[in-house]
Parts: C-alpha cells; sequence; structure tokens
C-alpha cells in the first residue's frame, strides 16, 4: 500500500471584502470553502473545474503563498498550515510550483544559470561553483534543453522552452511533490504534449507526487492517477480517472464531461447544457453549492449541503442522489 505524502482536511479561503471610507469587512468572497483530499506518495491528481471554482487558491494553500483561514494540510504528517516561516522554510524544498506563465514566473534579468542555481543558494546548500554548474548542466539536460542555454536569458527562449526552465528550476532540490497550475494551459497544443510527456518520464525518473490544476480535461486524463472536480469552492467528486470518466456520479461533473470534444468515442454523450450562471463566491446558495443549476436537484439539496463520501470503492461524491 503506497504511503501517504499529503492529507488536506477542510481547508477554507476567506477574503474580506472591504467597502465605506474606513473600509470595514462587510462580508467574505468564500473562495474555497472546505477542500478535503488526499495523495500518495508517486501519485498524480488532477483537479479541475470551471474558471473561479478555487482550484488555484486550493494549490497556493497547499505551497502556503495563500494562508488559510482553517482547516489543516499534512505533509508528511506535519501540519505545514500551523508552521511557522522559520520551520516551514526548512522544508519547503520537499516542495514545489510550477505557475501557469514561466515568462512571469522567471527574473528576466538573471540568466538561466543563476536562475536555477538560486534554490542551492537559498537554502544554504554547500556546494562549491563548479557544482552548482555541474548540477544546472544534468538539469537542463533532463528536461531535454542544451548545456549551453544556462548562459541565456528567459526572453531568449520559446513559451515551452520557459516553461522546462521553472521545471528544472522545481527539481534543483529533488522535491517531494510539485503543484503544478496551469502548467501547459498557455502553450501550443504541440508544445503542451511535450511538456505533459516530460513530466509523466520525471515522475518516473525522480519518484515525484504531482497535483495538477488544470481547467483541460483531456489534459488531467492523460496524467492522472485520480480527479478530484471543484464547483464554487467546494470538491464535489474525487475517483481514480478511469471511474471519473467512464462513469461520473455528480450531475456537474456529468456536464463538464458532456461539453469535453472527444472524437475516439463512438457513442457521444448527450450534451447536458447547465442553465443560468455560477453563483458569486461572495455569496454562495444555502445548502449545496450546485443546486441552483442541477437538473436533478430536489427540495433537500436547498436546505443541506452534502459532504462528500464514499459511494462505490474509491469513489467519492457530494450528492444526495446516493
Amino acid at each position: 500500500m503506497s504511503e501517504m505524502l499529503l492529507e488536506v482536511k477542510g481547508i477554507k479561503k476567506y477574503f474580506p471584502i472591504k467597502s465605506g471610507f474606513l473600509r470595514r469587512t462587510t462580508g467574505h468572497v468564500k473562495a474555497v470553502d472546505g477542500v478535503s483530499f488526499q495523495l500518495k506518495k508517486g501519485e498524480t491528481l488532477g483537479i479541475v473545474g470551471e474558471s473561479g471554482c478555487g482550484k488555484s487558491t486550493t494549490g497556493r494553500m497547499i505551497m502556503r503563498v495563500l494562508e488559510p483561514t482553517e482547516g489543516s494540510i499534512l505533509f508528511e504528517g506535519q501540519d505545514i498550515a500551523k508552521m511557522s516561516p522559520g520551520s516551514l522554510r526548512k522544508l519547503r524544498k520537499d516542495f514545489q510550483m510550477v505557475f501557469q506563465d514561466p515568462y512571469s514566473s522567471l527574473n528576466q534579468k538573471m540568466t538561466v544559470r543563476d536562475l536555477i542555481a538560486e534554490p542551492f543558494r537559498i537554502h544554504n546548500q554547500p556546494l562549491s561553483h563548479s557544482e552548482i554548474d555541474g548540477a544546472v548542466c544534468r538539469l537542463l539536460e533532463t528536461v531535454g534543453l542544451r548545456t549551453g542555454d544556462r548562459f541565456r536569458h528567459p526572453h531568449e527562449f520559446s513559451g515551452g522552452q520557459r516553461q522546462r526552465i521553472v521545471i528544472a528550476r522545481a527539481l534543483a532540490l529533488n522535491p517531494k511533490l510539485i503543484v503544478a497550475d496551469e502548467a501547459v494551459s498557455a502553450l501550443d497544443v504541440s508544445i503542451q504534449s511535450q511538456i505533459l510527456n516530460l513530466m509523466v518520464d520525471l515522475k518516473r525518473e525522480y519518484n515525484l507526487s504531482y497535483i495538477f490544476i488544470s481547467h483541460n480535461l483531456a489534459v488531467v486524463k492523460h496524467i492522472s492517477d485520480r480527479v478530484g472536480v471543484m464547483y464554487l469552492g467546494n470538491m464535489v467528486e474525487l475517483a481514480p480517472k478511469q471511474g471519473l470518466f467512464a462513469q461520473p456520479l455528480h450531475p456537474y461533473t456529468e456536464a463538464l464531461l458532456s461539453a469535453a470534444p472527444e472524437p475516439k468515442r463512438i457513442e457521444r454523450r448527450e450534451r447536458i447544457i447547465l442553465q443560468g450562471d455560477v453563483p458569486s463566491p461572495a455569496n454562495p446558495p444555502h445548502g449545496c453549492p450546485f443546486h441552483t443549476r442541477c437538473p436533478k436537484a430536489f427540495d433537500r439539496c436547498a436546505m443541506e449541503r452534502p459532504a462528500l463520501k464514499e459511494v462505490v470503492p474509491d469513489h467519492q461524491v457530494a450528492c444526495f442522489l446516493y
């Protein structure tokens, strides 16, 4: 049985709404409202959902880029949500992040060598100049770039090459977990496949675990072992990818998959058109967050919020239909 790497328990992120001359807090945007899941060592968990559903905020809280309002994030049994900055700094090398835009996540004034070597300096690695140079060269070769590229600057590279540099930097300290937030969405389709295949190869070589955040179902299906579906700050379904794509249980997941093009599928799913707009996270509906748009909603859905529970082996869903 695989060892548990990460346990996220009931994390929330509320952003205050300020108004008036005195900028008093008059409400909150509930970007993430009680999300829980687990990640085993060597596993890839894909998180999907519409824009604004809270998936990127969830990833940033796991990295402690954002402070959780509530909840716990256990990394190998240690609650990093409550760690002091000093304690977190010592653990930081074990989890890294790959952001959506490689151009803005790289300092354009630094050479590639300095960018990839920076983690060694920040974490006080006892390496000589030549040892760091050798490590940078190995990392560049690992991600499919030339060693001579280390003397160039980020603006001299294409988008796909820049994302490879970001991945090389993330791998510098041999992390156990990488959170990839829309890591290929800004790239051309042909480059997307190259980066995805690179990440799959690196997962095997470095025994990595991934949290892969994306709105692209095809990408998530390609790279993930399990998939979590988020809606309005809530995790509504969590299952192995084969089970989720073959037999989605939550009405929102069904609608999401019916909208995705599947050229290889002979019998196409019937298109489910959801009525209305996504409610505001500043004023979410009472009860099930999806009930205002759900074609299968009944009275109880407007009264109570369903808990995420296992309804078939390894398949969890937050819905009163089960």
